[in-house]
């Protein structure tokens, strides 16, 4: 779970970081810059999953009780 809270917070600096270059007119920065928001949708697809895992592990614990 942290570990996967701290990927996105990596990717997305580099995301941001690539962004501005791009907006300067680094055009190779562009590239980079897909790339990590690729990466970022693929880590938040992972961290929503661990979520709902979470979520019914605490509601299937719930109800045992």
């Amino acid at each position: 779970m942290d570990n996967t809270v701290e990927q996105l917070k990596k990717a997305l600096e580099l995301a941001l970081t690539e962004d501005a270059k791009f907006v300067s007119g680094n055009n190779a920065a562009g590239t980079r810059a897909r790339k990590a928001l690729a990466e970022l949708g693929k880590l938040v697809k992972t961290r929503r999953n661990e979520i709902t895992a979470e979520k019914n592990a605490r509601k299937e614990t719930k109800a045992s009780k």
